[in-house]
């Protein structure tokens, strides 16, 4: 979604979900080429576990806070699945390379080629041809293949379709995709 940061909170357990008490939380930078899979596995998933021992530290010694949420300010992220994966090309070029990265690795930010679903990773943004038509691709060569969306196009780097996952240059050379032909959201 373009945020710049995440983070995590460790919470006293109540009987609801991300409820109760908030004993600590960290914060964390998002680097522009992030994705989901690197943000968790490089920042998040280390972070975690130096805030449970941090946790544990903070317990142990009788010091461990008790601070009660400010629901206003609670915010709420549905489940990543096919319901919000969908790439909508008529959508501005940042935010469809913002929902590839927000789906990478799992499930996989979807469009279709000739009726098939297409899972897009390794998106680069890039300077669309003026006037492109939204899901037009522009340009296949070794790096992969260039789809164009409202005011800009993103570079894939990789794909994934029933076949499973492989370079998107290969993919291109696989199915003949070439310049002119069309990606869509149906």
């Amino acid at each position: 979604m373009g945020d710049k940061e995440t983070g995590l909170s460790i919470f006293w357990t109540d009987a609801g979900i991300d409820t109760g008490p908030i004993l600590l939380q960290k914060r964390v930078p998002i680097d522009p080429e992030d994705t989901t899979g690197s943000l968790y596995f490089n920042r998040l998933f280390p972070l975690g576990v130096e805030a449970i021992a941090e946790s544990v530290a903070l317990i142990k010694a009788g010091r461990a806070p008790r601070l009660i949420q400010d629901e206003s300010l609670a915010t709420y992220e549905p489940l990543c699945n096919d319901q919000v994966a969908r790439i909508n090309w008529e959508r501005p070029a940042e935010e469809v390379r913002n929902l590839i990265r927000g789906c990478d690795p799992q499930p996989g930010a979807y469009t279709f080629y000739q009726g098939k679903k297409v899972r897009l990773f390794d998106a680069r943004r890039v300077d669309a041809v003026s006037g492109a038509r939204p899901g037009k691709v522009i340009k296949v060569d070794a790096a992969g293949f260039i789809v164009a969306a409202d005011g800009g196009a993103i570079r894939i780097g990789k794909v994934r379709t029933e076949a499973g996952k492989q370079e998107a240059a290969a993919f291109a050379a696989q199915v003949g995709l070439k310049s002119d032909d069309c990606f869509t959201k149906d």
